[in-house]
């Protein structure tokens, strides 16, 4: 994307990657947002196209609630969506509630441990090793708080929702289903999860379309 003249920010949540020692219990969807409105702050940003990955739908969504005259797009890439006062523990199908709720109890009960690079879809030796070289457990309250919104989700704002189909994570099964509700625009991707790093040059092709 840089590399095509664009500009480019790649925030890391409170408590996750290499703010990991900022993990606390206190964390919550909220925080996750107030993250994502500082770039925009510290950057003086407007005109923006506003991807959210996975749990990253959460923070755009917010973000689109709350300062939608700074935002052109929103791409909900293969992410969670939550309507106003709904919890991530809330929509989870039960068999995978009770796997998530049991290893947080096992790793202490602060944090979600975070799965194998498989379960993103990322297949190829180098890039396995890299993602698992990354990933951090995810704070265990964000999954329990609620998303607090203000406006429908979107705001009004023009969104986009893509699915990555190869494989489905079936954890995202009731965000597809609200999706396809709300005939949201919809675009597939056969890839995994991450398609950052599974399909990178589609991917890439279709973010440069906004």
């Amino acid at each position: 994307m840089r590399a095509r003249g664009h500009r480019v920010f790649t925030p890391t949540l409170t408590g996750c990657g290499e703010r990991a020692d900022l993990l606390s219990p206190q964390i919550t969807i909220d925080t996750f947002v107030k993250d994502v409105m500082q770039v925009f702050t510290e950057n003086d940003l407007h005109d923006v196209i506003l991807v959210g990955h996975s749990f990253g739908g959460l923070s755009i969504s917010g973000c689109a609630d709350r300062i939608p005259e700074r935002i052109r797009q929103l791409v909900f890439l293969d992410s969670l969506i939550l309507e106003n006062g709904c919890s991530t523990f809330g929509e989870l199908p039960p068999d995978i509630l009770a796997e998530r709720k049991e290893a947080t109890r096992a790793s202490g009960g602060l944090s979600i441990p975070a799965p194998p690079a498989s379960y993103f879809g990322v297949t190829e030796v180098a890039q396995v090793a890299w993602v698992q070289e990354r990933l951090t457990p995810q704070p265990f309250s964000t999954y329990l708080s609620p998303i607090v919104l203000n406006h429908a989700v979107g705001n009004g704002l023009p969104s986009v929702y893509m699915e990555c189909t190869d494989p489905l994570i079936r954890s995202l099964g009731p965000t597809r289903d609200w999706v396809r509700q709300q005939k949201m625009t919809r675009i597939e991707l056969k890839t995994g999860h991450n398609a950052m790093l599974t399909a990178t040059q589609e991917l890439c092709h279709l973010l440069c379309a906004y």
